[in-house]
């Protein structure tokens, strides 16, 4: 199944943090649920204007999972949990390189799964911060392309 890689519309955020949501609840849970309710006004009114988005979407036009880059860094990349493990991260991951110029990525040290991935897709850890970047107690591995 090829995947197209489409733009994504400002009327479209509440779908994009739907699917953010619905990733995140899969995937760290390690977050309190306070912490969810704390980001997600942020990723609807803050973050998304913040970064060039881009999506893949269903057979029936639904966003499934996106991504968001700014100067080169990977932001967001979130796929729907009942797409997972359909390769929709990998063709974001690569478009995201391809055609945006990413060389970097921020993740959550505690989401074992994702620095699986990038590391799986020739990202190394450069770095590491105690905090997350809203100065939260979750360890971010600062991670960059290799050449």
């Amino acid at each position: 199944m090829r995947h197209e890689i489409d733009n994504i519309k400002k009327t479209e955020y509440i779908e994009v943090v739907d699917v953010w949501e619905a990733s995140v609840r899969a995937t760290h849970h390690f977050l309190k649920e306070e912490d969810i309710q704390y980001f997600k006004p942020l990723i609807l009114n803050n973050y998304l204007d913040a970064v060039e988005l881009r999506c893949i979407r269903n057979n029936r036009g639904k966003i499934i999972g996106f991504l968001g880059v700014a100067d080169q860094n990977l932001e967001m990349l979130f796929i729907h949990p009942e797409y997972r493990g359909k390769r929709i991260g990998k063709t974001l991951l690569d478009y995201s390189i391809d055609k945006l110029n990413v060389t970097k990525v921020d993740v959550n040290e505690q989401n074992e799964q994702a620095v699986r991935f990038y590391k799986h897709c020739g990202f190394e850890t450069i770095n590491r911060s105690e905090l997350d970047s809203s100065g939260k107690p979750y360890p971010t591995l600062h991670m960059e392309l290799k050449k």
